[in-house]
């Protein structure tokens, strides 16, 4: 017999601000990656951003990844021109589960899921160039993440 379930959201938004001086600490540790989330078995990722919010100064070379695989986290955003970008102007889902092909900017989420896994997955952020010479710069990386399994008994 059905049961009622509690009718909260099965995704959940998590945000995640990191300053220059963040970045610094997360160059600083071994592969320049931080852990920013985990999609939980039976989870997927609806969508990723990356937000400039203080413009950056010191370095024109700053790029994020985000995603799952530790060595090259670009599952969700790949390749971002941080200290390229328009501030308080979002850049979506730009990895490669959430595009259609390399270079093409059909996205293929949106209320469908993307990385439905069956365990649990670390979400990390990976920051490369010369983050050292940074002196300004504030970014918020965003992930919609599904928990399909938070209600299961």
């Amino acid at each position: 017999m059905p049961q009622i379930l509690n009718n909260e959201r099965v995704a959940k938004d998590w945000l995640f601000k990191v300053t220059y001086t963040d970045l610094v600490t997360i160059a600083a540790a071994s592969s320049s990656v931080k852990q920013i989330a985990t999609v939980p078995a039976g989870g997927g990722v609806e969508w990723a951003f990356v937000v400039q919010t203080t413009a950056e100064a010191g370095a024109s070379d700053i790029v994020f990844n985000v995603g799952t695989t530790l060595a090259d986290p670009d599952e969700y955003i790949d390749a971002l021109d941080a200290d390229g970008m328009t501030l308080n102007l979002p850049v979506v889902n730009t990895g490669d589960v959430m595009l259609q092909a390399a270079g093409n900017t059909t996205i293929l989420t949106g209320l469908r899921p993307a990385s439905l896994t069956a365990t649990a997955l670390p979400v990390y952020l990976k920051v490369g160039g010369t983050v050292a010479n940074l002196t300004a710069g504030e970014w918020i990386v965003g992930i919609r993440i599904w928990d399909t399994l938070k209600f299961n008994p």
